[in-house]
């Protein structure tokens, strides 16, 4: 039904004059009201079906336990999304590097990984230069970061989910309406959850990485585990006998003094390689891997055929053995056979 308008039939009464007739036409505003305002009735589903609820919070942004406009609870995001993205880093020290030496320092990374992907496009391999950047890193931010990704692990509410179909907790808790916008929520299962900081709050849980978290630090993401891009890297970043780093006539930009004052600056710390922590050592052993996962696995394989060789081996000389073992003793049985019968 319209709404009703209460009018005054002399003070809201207009003239509208046409032009095909003498006389002019009264028209009140309830009656144009009532030609153009007219609702139509609702569907009938509508009446019978309730309205799907309204979420209270929007699903890409859910309460966390800090403020979400603080810088530090969004680096806390990011560097958690760095380190689960990333399945190799580089760890290093950096000491008082000016922004000019950070400039050479990563426009020689970047062009010696442009290189290596030169040649792996040759081969018909993916290209990772564009992805992998250094980034100068808040420690304690990272270490916190670090501690929610290795001890918060929310797929146990996944797993009560799947065991109990009718739980309202799911892994994508914004579309259940029946969360609220109190952080302290226990649906809540991402990383700025107040359950995530509790888990990343309990001190008796250590970090391998823990001893390396002092001073100021600087980080190099791959967004996967390359040991050619992770060869170039040491070569340009940290330079040693195994790696070498390019001589001037291959590279007269990579001996400037701004590029060679930041490296000495740079010192190589370890590396985070598939939740594992790798030393000095052990990061360059993963960097000198010939031929990169293609010959990791070709030495996988070259090992595992010789151990079934070297089975073989054992097990025919064992039928051998046995049976070089049993004709001698036929053969002596035969011979005192013999010297019986002849006496």
């Amino acid at each position: 039904m319209p709404p009703r308008i209460r009018i005054r039939p002399r003070a809201l009464r207009v003239r509208i004059t046409h032009p095909h007739h003498s006389l002019p036409q009264t028209h009140t505003y309830a009656s144009l009201a009532t030609a153009t305002a007219t609702t139509p009735a609702p569907p009938i589903h509508q009446n019978l079906r309730a309205v799907p609820p309204v979420l209270r919070y929007p699903p890409t942004q859910p309460p966390s336990h800090k403020p979400p406009e603080v810088r530090k609870t969004q680096l806390h995001r990011q560097y958690q999304s760095t380190l689960k993205s990333s399945p190799l880093i580089l760890l290093f020290q950096h000491n008082n590097i000016k922004a000019q030496e950070w400039m050479g320092i990563r426009r020689e990374l970047a062009s010696a990984l442009r290189k290596v992907d030169a040649e792996r496009l040759q081969n018909g391999q993916d290209a990772y230069a564009d992805d992998i950047k250094v980034q100068v890193i808040q420690t304690g931010i990272f270490a916190s970061a670090l501690r929610v990704v290795e001890f918060f692990k929310p797929e146990e509410n996944i797993l009560d989910h799947a065991q109990h179909p009718t739980d309202p907790r799911t892994p994508t808790s914004a579309l259940v309406p029946q969360t609220t916008n109190k952080s302290d929520d226990e649906r809540f299962t991402h990383g700025l959850s107040k359950r995530a900081y509790e888990a990343a709050s309990n001190r008796k849980l250590k970090l391998e990485l823990e001893p390396l978290f002092a001073g100021p630090l600087a980080i190099v993401a791959f967004p996967t585990v390359s040991p050619q891009h992770l060869k170039s890297a040491l070569s340009t970043l940290a330079p040693s006998r195994e790696f070498p780093a390019p001589r001037r006539k291959v590279n007269p930009n990579y001996h400037e003094p701004a590029v060679q004052a930041g490296l000495q600056k740079l010192m190589l710390l370890g590396a985070r390689v598939e939740g594992r922590v790798f030393d000095q050592e052990g990061t360059r052993w993963v960097g000198g891997i010939d031929g990169g996962i293609d010959g990791l696995r070709a030495q996988l394989v070259h090992m595992l055929q010789g151990v079934g060789g070297s089975v073989t081996s054992v097990l025919e000389g064992t039928s051998r053995s046995i049976y070089f073992t049993v004709e001698g003793r036929r053969m002596d049985m035969e011979e005192k056979e013999k010297g019986d019968t002849k006496e």
